[in-house]
């Protein structure tokens, strides 16, 4: 069920039955000559949408924005502070919290997230912690899950793209995009085919590095088929993995 298209009475019933929430989270930066800019916000949507039909999970509206501030160097990219990203990610917990939501479960599309959204998750706790939260809040868990790291997925992408996978632009997000939205796939030709790794800092020093976008990956490679299998093995463990932490004591 997805919260957007639910009623607040919808929402009050599903509260009956369980206290958890999945929250898509991700960003809105480049990705390569033929990568979506939306695709670390639509990977985690459209799985969230998957493990929602799967578990019958409800499903809030994706953090499409987040910490990109390295990507301001190609066109369209857009960031938060990670200040600002924390602000984001306590307020929506602690508004779901304020109608009995207690398992927070952020399905994570972007890498650079992590350390943010980890912290924003420690100041949650610490409202608990210092007495400082509301006294109409539940007990809070929150968890961030990189899509990335389900099994399955990494053995699909291991076995369909190697050491070409990458860390940014890569087989496996662009494949994914591609079996979601197979309308808007683009064939590009990448040169050189694998794309040089190194470390990342600024948004001027990304682009000198890194002049197309991509890092340490051949996105080329990308397509629906493989996009279809990632969907259908990430679905299968990410359900398993929010179920077990929705039922968590």
């Amino acid at each position: 069920m997805q919260l957007q298209t639910a009623t607040w009475q919808e929402v009050e019933s599903y509260l009956k039955r369980s206290s958890a929430i999945i929250i898509p989270i991700g960003s809105t930066e480049q990705h390569g000559p033929n990568g979506f800019i939306g695709t670390d916000a639509l990977c985690p949507q459209v799985l969230a949408q998957g493990i929602g039909e799967t578990t019958g999970a409800l499903v809030a509206p994706t953090i499409s924005v987040g910490m990109a501030q390295h990507h301001l160097g190609f066109a369209g990219s857009i960031t938060l502070r990670p200040s600002t990203l924390m602000a984001v990610v306590q307020d929506q917990v602690n508004s779901l919290a304020r109608h009995g939501f207690d398992r927070i479960y952020f399905l994570n599309g972007h890498g650079g997230n992590i350390a943010t959204v980890t912290a924003a998750f420690s100041e949650i706790y610490a409202e608990s912690s210092l007495g400082t939260a509301g006294h109409n809040r539940p007990a809070l868990r929150c968890k961030l899950r990189n899509w990335w790291d389900a099994e399955g997925v990494a053995e699909v992408s291991k076995r369909r793209f190697g050491a070409a996978e990458g860390s940014h632009a890569t087989c496996s997000e662009v494949s994914l995009t591609y079996f979601a939205y197979p309308d808007f796939v683009k064939k590009v030709a990448m040169t050189p085919e694998i794309a040089p790794n190194g470390p990342i800092y600024d948004a001027d020093d990304y682009r000198r590095r890194f002049a197309d976008g991509r890092i340490g990956s051949n996105p080329a490679l990308a397509s629906v088929e493989a996009g279809e299998e990632l969907y259908n093995v990430a679905v299968r463990d990410l359900s398993r993995d929010y179920l077990a932490f929705a039922q968590e004591d």
